[in-house]
């Protein structure tokens, strides 16, 4: 199969092909490994290949198995949370870089239920802990429309690859906007489905306290409908779960809505920080739209604090990190120095040793609060419309922390708690100001979408955030397939790197 004819087809139609016995699942694992050696090198997107192993896999894959509807199509991973069993995971973190994974994640196993072949793993930023993928043990990770700039974080890796053509979907996880924020950076669709939808683990009942979940990027809507068919669960283990969907995403997407929707909308930055014009007009447009389809929209501010509501985000991943330093430093018998972890993971570990159980309690308490004010919002608006990022993506190296911020930052430990908190949030607030819109779907619990609408005038995407009511990732998928087939729709068009 060649390069150009391989990009052309979704995770779907390579599917098709295969069961109608047109191209073998080796010859797509063939046409993907050669991709990747074309543009990895520019893009650092995947950091681990399994070549042989998918070959070997490829060769075994029953191609009409109905039980598989991916059966032989290629799919990358995301280097965190996503485990092969005995094969590396290292989150990014150079304290992991010999780490091996013990057996497949639930989330592996059942993508490879589905058929998908793991070539191997995409870059990802220390822990998943910021908005883009520069870490210090594999380097940054590149934005397909432009290498000068980052795909976003903490699903960059994956985003670059799928934005590139290696993949047409690739594994991701959602924590604070880790699928939308790189789905908006480069042009894909970007699922963030309702807490408890998917599968965690194994032994992870609840990542960041509910706030995380694994998905994936795509590039066609019904890739998502169709993946999140086959994700869905009811898993015991779990502290979060969400009923299962009575019908068949991929079969409801393309079912006209059984009324006309009533739609808020805001392009006010939560926290108060600037949003460009170019995200602005990417919701205006939107909006204009939706008012032609007939369907009622009414601008409205957030009913949530958000600076509130980053700083109790803040106060949980402080008190995730500390905790996991606990974990490791009691596997390695050794206390970690600064100097082997990102200073924005160093920060939040020191400080989250003086977060108390009842402070990490309370600010959990107020997730519930904002998911409350949510509710409230969603009883009377069908969809709720933001900007997904408030500008085109960074350069490479603009958000990471110069030499001079770092030696401040690092007598973090020294400081007293209120002050531990402040610098938390100044430490984060050139990233947040890039991307203050997702995270109060995280924190909420509901499903979100960024869906790729706008193309600035120096061609870079930006995408346009829906977030829907739990349980009701059928409606965003309903739109979202609607809004494809629209002008508005960019995708891949214009992007210097897509074959």
């Amino acid at each position: 199969m060649t390069l150009s004819a391989y990009s052309t087809y979704d995770a779907l139609g390579l599917a098709a092909l295969v069961r109608a016995r047109e191209v073998s699942p080796r010859e797509l694992v063939e046409a993907a490994f050669a991709r990747l050696d074309e543009v990895n090198p520019l893009l650092n997107a995947v950091v681990r290949t399994r070549r042989e192993a998918a070959l070997k896999e490829a060769d075994a894959m029953p191609p009409d198995d109905p039980s598989r509807p991916f059966a032989g199509v290629p799919f990358l991973l995301k280097d965190i949370s996503q485990a092969i069993g005995g094969e590396p995971l290292t989150s990014g973190a150079l304290l992991l870089k010999d780490n091996i994974a013990k057996r497949d994640s639930n989330y592996v196993a059942r993508i490879r239920a589905g058929g998908f072949i793991p070539l191997g793993h995409t870059n990802t930023p220390e822990f998943g802990l910021k908005n883009i993928t520069e870490p210090l043990l594999h380097g940054p990770a590149r934005n397909p429309w432009n290498t000068d700039r980052s795909p976003g974080g903490s699903s960059g890796g994956a985003a670059a690859a799928v934005a590139s053509g290696i993949v047409p979907a690739a594994g991701a996880s959602d924590g604070g906007g880790s699928i939308r924020i790189p789905a908006s950076f480069t042009g894909l669709f970007g699922l963030k489905p309702t807490r408890g939808r998917t599968p965690v683990g194994p032994g992870v009942g609840r990542q960041w306290q509910g706030a995380s979940i694994d998905f994936a990027l795509t590039r066609s809507v019904r890739d998502s409908a169709a993946m999140l068919d086959l994700l869905q669960t009811l898993q015991p283990e779990a502290a979060f779960q969400t009923p299962l969907y009575p019908g068949v995403f991929r079969d409801d997407l393309m079912k006209p809505l059984q009324r006309k929707l009533r739609v808020a909308y805001t392009t006010a930055s939560p926290v108060g920080t600037p949003v460009s014009g170019e995200a602005a007009a990417a919701v205006l447009k939107t909006v204009k739209w939706l008012q032609a389809e007939g369907h009622e929209v009414e601008e409205k501010l957030s009913p949530v604090n958000g600076v509130w509501l980053m700083e109790n985000y803040y106060t949980m991943n402080a008190g995730e990190v500390a905790a996991m330093f606990l974990s490791l430093e009691n596997d390695m018998g050794r206390s970690i120095a600064a100097h082997e972890v990102d200073i924005v993971t160093w920060v939040l570990g020191e400080a989250g040793k003086k977060v108390s159980a009842a402070e990490f309690v309370h600010s959990l308490n107020e997730w519930d609060v904002a998911a409350a004010q949510m509710a409230g919002l969603l009883s009377r608006y069908d969809l709720y419309i933001t900007p997904a990022n408030a500008d085109s993506a960074p350069e490479i190296g603009e958000l990471t922390h110069q030499q001079e911020e770092i030696e401040a930052l690092l007598h973090v430990s020294e400081l007293p708690k209120e002050a531990q908190r402040r610098m938390i949030y100044e430490m984060f607030e050139p990233s947040l100001t890039y991307t203050p819109f997702t995270q109060l779907a995280n924190l909420t619990g509901q499903p979100a979408m960024s869906v790729p609408l706008h193309l600035t005038p120096a061609g870079l995407p930006i995408g346009v955030q829906v977030i829907a009511s739990k349980g009701r990732e059928d409606l965003l998928l309903q739109m979202a397939a609607q809004l494809e087939q629209s002008e508005l729709w960019v995708g891949m068009k214009g992007n210097p790197l897509f074959p």
